[in-house]
């Protein structure tokens, strides 16, 4: 009788393990079927993310090149117009920027001259900010940003080319710059200037000049 017993109580643990087998191997088969769901979910959420990206990219690059674009047309008669290639490198998403021409591309650092650099790296800076939300205070300061821009014609297009960005985008621009064009003609095409001098007692004299007015005081 003690080994009947023995062999039920043997048979009996041998069910209770096989229960609890059955209900795992169910549990897991549940799991891995909301598993499965959830990988769906992901990929498609991956893929809409991909998608957006992709839009994304193009309409930054879109943006970048028109406007940098247009910016160096107006200032060179014989333009370069600038592509911007999103490329993958170590596991990031990078820009790269070249000059092109007649088909041609080339490093802006490599083009002949750094005036066109000059150009586009201040309608870079404009195309940055348009392009914020929300914006940043809108005033940006530049310290002769067009230093190697040769040519009186070319740094009057220029400065043309800035008082139209100021008003069409409601931005104060305010530069340092040395004497590249006449001054009649500087200070006809800003606000306002301040032409600042040293006397023989090395004290700093300022004239603020506007179109049709102009004051000045000094200080050391």
């Amino acid at each position: 009788m003690s080994n009947i017993r023995k062999l039920r109580n043997t048979l009996e643990q041998q069910k209770g393990k096989r229960k609890q087998l059955e209900k795992s191997i169910t549990e897991t088969k549940l799991d891995l079927s909301q598993n499965r769901k959830s990988l769906k979910r992901h990929e498609k959420a991956r893929e809409l993310i991909r998608e957006a990206g992709l839009k994304t990219q193009q309409s930054l690059a879109y943006s970048i090149s028109e406007i940098t674009s247009l910016a160096l047309e107006t200032v060179f008669d014989d333009p370069y117009s600038l592509e911007v290639e999103f490329v993958q490198r170590r596991n990031k998403t990078e820009c790269d920027l070249y000059f092109s021409r007649d088909g041609n591309r080339t490093d802006p650092m490599d083009a002949s001259g750094g005036g066109s650099v000059d150009v586009a790296a201040f309608a870079l800076r404009i195309a940055s900010w348009s392009m914020m939300h929300p914006k940043l205070r809108p005033v940006i300061i530049l310290d002769e940003p067009f230093n190697r821009l040769k040519g009186e014609d070319a740094n009057l297009r220029v400065l043309r080319m800035i008082k139209e960005i100021s008003k069409k985008l409601n931005i104060q621009i305010i530069a340092v710059s040395d004497e590249r064009i006449n001054h009649e003609d500087l200070i006809n095409n800003v606000d306002r200037t301040f032409l600042v001098k040293l006397n023989r007692r090395k004290v700093s004299k300022i004239t603020i000049k506007e179109p049709n007015n102009e004051s000045e005081y000094s200080s050391t």
